[in-house]
């Protein structure tokens, strides 16, 4: 008996197709515009002189150096240093409030999983370092990891191989972010969007005045709304199942409202901090907001945007 393909399945497909899409000076432009551009060890248009090499289709024009194309007769590149903040933490709530369901029947937990997945792999392909934090009420856990995207996958799949079963304490994530000794290095913090509150606002603010931040938030069911897809709905915070009376229109229409509220305010903070957000209720929807985040991105850059890869 053949299984029937997965939301995961799918979406995994799509990331590993946007890697090979996606040329390498394509990844480093869409990446230091996220993160900003600091010194490391790398190559890139630092200032530290590394090689010279012809210029490669795709790359930026503003890289050549005129002086050493004159010499060659072509156009050439001058490898320096490169600006990149060095590595990026991927840093993830694994509370058991992410055993929630999105509207597609898709838990909160698997839809942040790929949301991350997708910036792991345009991180890889950078050569970059990378550390993996979950986090609950009773333990955070960090993992350096340096390899392939599909060694990645496989760490990453073992870290979240287990039962959801503690609260979350998002706060303390929070908290360990504003603790990451290197200043320079890019967060990405993926939590679904109920877990916001105005003192978690106001903690992101610490976070932006030192380290480049993503956000990712995942928006997952209204208990409270009718459908024909769920007959009844389980408490993800208590496990009970919810009273079929207190499904109503009148308390649907509030906990949206509420919900919208709370996510635009995370936007606009976001925004005045020059840090970025990306939400989405579905790994398909999520992957569609990151598609659309980095051709944005390029585009701001003066660089082309990325079609056919929906």
């Amino acid at each position: 008996m053949i299984e029937a393909e997965t939301p995961t399945d799918s979406i995994r497909r799509k990331i590993e197709s946007l890697g090979t899409r996606l040329s390498l000076p394509t990844v480093v432009r869409a990446l230091g515009m996220l993160e900003g551009e600091h010194p490391s060890s790398r190559r890139g248009s630092g200032y530290d002189y590394l090689d010279i090499r012809p210029y490669e289709p795709g790359e930026e024009a503003r890289l050549i150096d005129w002086k050493a194309s004159a010499r060659s007769a072509r156009p050439m590149i001058v490898d320096k240093e490169r600006e990149s903040t060095g590595n990026i933490w991927l840093m993830m709530d694994v509370g058991r409030e992410m055993n929630g369901l999105c509207a597609n029947g898709e838990r909160a937990v698997d839809v942040a999983a790929n949301a991350l997945r997708m910036f792991a792999m345009l991180s890889l392909r950078r050569s970059d370092d990378l550390s993996i934090v979950t986090g609950d009420s009773a333990h955070i856990t960090r993992v350096p990891f340096n390899g392939g995207f599909a060694r990645f996958e496989h760490v990453f799949d073992g870290l979240l191989d287990r039962e959801l079963n503690r609260p979350r304490d998002f706060g303390a994530l929070i908290d360990y972010a504003s603790r990451i000794r290197n200043r320079r290095a890019m967060v990405v913090l993926a939590t679904d969007e109920t877990a916001w509150s105005s003192d978690q606002l106001a903690a992101l603010r610490t976070i932006c005045q030192t380290h480049p931040l993503v956000v990712v938030s995942v928006s997952v069911l209204n208990p409270f709304e009718l459908s024909e897809r769920f007959d009844h709905v389980i408490d993800a915070h208590s496990g009970r199942r919810l009273p079929a009376f207190m499904r109503r229109e009148r308390t649907a229409r509030e906990v949206a409202t509420h919900r919208e509220f709370v996510s635009t305010a995370l936007e606009h903070e976001l925004a005045r901090a020059r840090a970025t957000m990306i939400r989405g209720g579905s790994s398909d929807q999520m992957f569609g907001e990151f598609v659309s985040l980095v051709s944005s991105t390029l585009a701001r850059g003066s660089a082309m945007p990325i079609g056919g890869l929906r």
